[in-house]
């Protein structure tokens, strides 16, 4: 039957539709193929390796079933872990959003040095972060150490202090690193989203009336939104994958204290020989961030239809 121009599929969508969905898949294709092809691959071999005997060298024996898992989830160190890799990346990932979000805010305004500001503040994202976390255990060494020496000087502190010998205080500074670490590659972020906001909507809400904090709460907040989820879910996937800072400063020590699931990971593999339960480990936290970042995604298109 003659339906004009356009013609439904199946799906319910028209040919010009349909055409424009095969060439995106079309497009797509060769870096998904490669992606999967490189992912896949070391996803495979965990696997393989998560469900058989693993010698110390790395030798893959006989199939083990679950055993690997059961002993993992025996260990008496790994409840602590996971909790403090979830303190981790709560503290860092909301340090950072909190940080960065009025930092591109000031950045996206027009004002005398606004160059030399953001070059300041994104110039540390070109830097290495095992470069940034190696100046700052010198910094936090203990007598010879930057921190110390510049605080006895103006007489604020025993000299003696050792920042990263006490487990409160070497985690609060591992996080602290980890938030400076972060804070650049979101306030780009951030600011490209700014960018994208119409100014002709600035100009309007403000004939409005609208103040500050309304235009902001009612305006420039929904307009980001999207932009908040891309930082949310590279920081989320980031930071608890984040191995040079925590392993530069106290190696996990001590005695586990400030030890994140990546850095006991590396720890049950190279350290103790146990490759059969990191292998586990590596697909619990895989399998762990892919249902963290579907749901976030979820999230996200849920509040595009809203």
């Amino acid at each position: 039957m003659q339906r004009g121009k356009s013609t439904k599929s199946s799906l319910g969508l028209d040919g010009e539709a349909l055409q424009n969905r095969h060439t995106l898949l079309l497009l797509i294709a060769p870096s998904a193929i490669v992606t999967a092809v490189i992912a896949l691959i070391p996803v495979l071999l965990l696997v393989r390796m998560s469900v058989s005997q693993i010698s110390r060298f790395g030798k893959i024996g006989d199939y083990i079933g679950l055993a690997n898992f059961i002993r993992l989830a025996e260990d008496p160190a790994l409840p602590d872990i996971a909790l403090r890799t979830g303190l981790w990346t709560v503290s860092v990932v909301a340090g950072t959003i909190l940080i960065a979000l009025p930092t591109a805010l000031i950045l996206n305004r027009p004002f005398f040095g606004r160059g030399l500001a953001q070059f300041l503040i994104l110039a540390p994202w070109a830097i290495s972060v095992t470069s940034m976390a190696v100046v700052w255990r010198r910094a936090l060494g203990d007598e010879a150490g930057l921190v110390n020496r510049l605080a006895s000087t103006i007489g604020f502190s025993d000299p003696s202090i050792t920042w990263l010998g006490s487990t409160s205080l070497s985690f609060s500074f591992e996080i602290l690193i980890a938030i400076l670490v972060s804070v650049p590659f979101s306030t780009v972020i951030f600011l490209a989203g700014l960018s994208s906001i119409p100014t002709d909507l600035d100009d309007a809400a403000r004939l409005a009336g609208a103040g500050a904090i309304g235009k902001l709460k009612y305006l420039t907040l929904p307009l980001l939104r999207p932009f908040i989820w891309v930082v949310l879910i590279f920081n989320v996937a980031y930071v608890t994958n984040s191995f040079p800072i925590i392993w530069i400063l106290t190696q996990g020590g001590p005695a586990h204290r400030t030890d994140i699931l990546i850095t006991y990971l590396y720890k049950l593999a190279f350290t103790f020989g146990r490759l059969g339960e990191a292998a586990a480990l590596s697909l619990v936290m895989l399998c762990g961030l892919g249902v963290v970042t579907v749901l976030m995604l979820r999230m996200i298109e849920r509040s595009d239809y809203a």
